[in-house]
């Protein structure tokens, strides 16, 4: 089973806008995390993934994980084949 979290900043982020819009037409179930209410999304973004920009998106697929930064319809599009 796929899972997608996109942690974003909000509304006031365009790029976070546009990927989740970009998820949700695409059919791509998700969950938004906004870094601002959450310390610890945040830290694991910036410490463990090294981000920081937001969005950043990552896919669990049971085999790995996947992850990137900012507003990629490329990856979404391979997501969405998956």
């Amino acid at each position: 089973m796929m899972a997608v979290t996109v942690y974003s900043t909000g509304a006031g982020c365009m790029r976070c806008v546009m990927t989740i819009k970009a998820l949700v037409e695409a059919g791509i179930p998700h969950v938004e995390v906004d870094v601002r209410e959450s310390p610890a999304a945040l830290e694991y973004i910036t410490g463990d993934l090294g981000y920081t920009e937001a969005p950043v998106c990552v896919v669990e697929d049971g085999t790995g994980e996947n992850h990137w930064s900012g507003f990629r319809p490329d990856h979404i599009r391979s997501v969405a084949a998956a």
